[in-house]
């Protein structure tokens, strides 16, 4: 991809050019809720997680811009992120959330980009694999919403389960003039040890050009206290052969990932997964397609 979805010209990284971390969180439980955190296997992760404490982690491990991504469905979360990326130089850019299904999606984001750190929105996400439809991306008003995020210069980023992934692959297959962001793989079975249908269908959505995949999440996805680089090995394969390394975009998923794993080790372990490429290669992965795809 030689320009990124909202018409800028990207930043081409060089050989010394720091990390881009294309997927993290932040929250803060005093301002609102993660309902999504329960049970006692979250615990690590129930607590306030912030930019100050992620960026000495993200220094050490040669990280030197991120992508802030939603994580509750609230229309509040977005302008509170625009504006964190505004006074933090850390975060390039912000895949918000917004509702899509709403006929007034395109002022609803025109209201955005006008915001205090609106020229870092890059994309928008929805929570589809909370979804019980399986063909939710293909309604009507959804569709409608896409048309919106596309003409706005925004990219859309997939959070979905495997067995949407056909529906995922519809929809780009109908919007070609969107760019699509898979994340984390499209939450393959990790911790079972299969690959069909999931690997079947990434072959699919990869058959899209306007879709581009996240190498992240994979540690949560497997054993927490057991994974190892060869447990992950077969998906990183797959996506690798499926998307290649000029759509495929490194991400931490951090703070998700202390769930299994420490930054370092979510940085490390892709580094190992993807040693065998060309450097020309591990710097697309870890930096360059997220920076063309997002427009950083």
């Amino acid at each position: 991809m030689s320009e990124a979805p909202n018409g800028r010209t990207p930043r081409q990284p060089t050989a010394s050019a720091p990390v881009v971390d294309a997927h993290h969180h932040v929250w803060d439980l005093s301002v609102r809720d993660q309902d999504w955190i329960t049970g006692p296997a979250m615990a690590p992760i129930r607590r306030n997680f912030s930019v100050a404490d992620l960026a000495p982690e993200a220094r050490a491990a040669g990280v030197g811009a991120t992508v802030l991504v939603q994580t509750v469905t609230v229309p509040e979360e977005t302008p509170e992120f625009l504006a964190l990326a505004d006074t933090n130089e850390l975060i390039a850019g912000v895949v918000g959330w917004t509702d899509i299904t709403a006929p007034d999606v395109a002022d609803t984001l025109a209201a955005l980009r006008a915001l205090p750190g609106g020229d870092k929105l890059v994309g928008i996400r929805h929570q589809v694999q909370g979804e019980p439809d399986p063909e939710w991306l293909l309604r009507p008003d959804v569709q409608h919403g896409l048309t919106a995020v596309a003409a706005a210069g925004l990219a859309y980023d997939l959070i979905v389960l495997p067995h949407q992934l056909p529906a995922a692959t519809a929809v780009a297959a109908l919007l070609p003039q969107l760019t699509f962001v898979l994340d984390h793989l499209g939450k393959p079975p990790i911790a079972s040890g299969g690959l069909d249908p999931w690997a079947g269908h990434i072959r699919a959505l990869a058959a899209r050009p306007n879709v581009v995949c996240k190498l992240s999440g994979m540690v949560t996805e497997a054993e927490w206290d057991s994974w190892t680089a060869d447990t992950l090995r077969p998906y990183t394969e797959t996506v690798l052969d499926a998307f290649g390394s000029a759509r495929l975009m490194f991400g931490s998923d951090w703070p998700v990932c202390r769930l299994a794993a420490s930054y370092g080790e979510v940085v490390d372990v892709t580094r190992k997964l993807t040693a065998d490429l060309s450097g020309n290669e591990r710097r697309a992965v870890f930096g360059g397609t997220a920076t063309t795809v997002y427009g950083l």
